[in-house]
């Protein structure tokens, strides 16, 4: 007597979930960057006459180079009233996307803990290394002057995993389950928000064009501990 074998067939489509996704979100909102350039003018100023001394003391020393590779960093703009709509809009955007991310802010209220204006070098050469905001919960830019030929933000895969069992991309154009970094071409009135522990840096700016940017951080604190105060 023959037995004869099953037929086993597997499902040859298969289900897909997607779990510990990485948001990014972004808009764009040029109706306040004139305001905004004129109120940030006095702070990059400021920051030039801070580094002139250390600008002029490397260029005596290895030829003149201009400013070039120095970045323009601002003092906080959190008191200042120009700065106000700009954060009222961050601080309520930050809520509500700590909530749809699944937060409960029941017992949190956001504060913007740090906002500064940032401009890179006229010679070119300013960028940022990869870094997180260990201090936030929603970190984000708004920019002021930028272009296609400026330098732009790079934001990286925060698993640290991932980066174990790395394999060569099929297609670096785009953005796959493959994909360990993404950039995000900066122009005049575009927002980005991002979480904070999203490992973020900016490429190298060629000097090309103007390059200034507004970043933040926010961060949810219990209000036992505000009220303790």
């Amino acid at each position: 007597m023959t037995i004869k074998k099953e037929q086993i067939t597997f499902p040859k489509q298969l289900n897909l979930e997607q779990y510990f996704p990485c948001p990014i979100w972004y808009a764009d909102a040029p109706e306040f960057v004139t305001k905004l350039n004129k109120a940030s003018d006095k702070y990059i100023k400021q920051s030039q006459k801070n580094l002139k001394k250390t600008i002029d003391e490397r260029n005596k020393k290895f030829g003149n180079k201009g400013d070039m590779g120095h970045v323009f960093h601002s003092t906080s703009l959190i008191n200042n009233p120009d700065f106000k709509q700009l954060q009222n809009y961050v601080g309520a955007t930050s809520s509500n996307l700590l909530i749809e991310m699944g937060f409960d802010l029941t017992n949190y209220k956001i504060f913007i803990t740090e906002m500064w204006v940032q401009e890179f070098a006229k010679q070119g050469g300013g960028s940022h290394a990869l870094h997180t905001h260990w201090n936030g919960h929603i970190s984000g830019f708004y920019f002021l002057k930028a272009s296609e030929k400026t330098s732009m933000p790079m934001f990286e895969d925060p698993r640290p995993g991932n980066v174990m069992n790395l394999l060569p991309e099929k297609d670096k154009t785009k953005i796959t389950f493959a994909s360990n970094q993404v950039h995000y071409p900066a122009k005049p009135g575009r927002l980005i928000f991002f979480p904070s522990y999203m490992p973020h840096q900016y490429i190298v700016d060629m000097g090309y064009e103007p390059f200034r940017f507004i970043h933040w951080n926010c961060q949810a604190i219990p209000k036992s501990v505000l009220n303790a105060k």
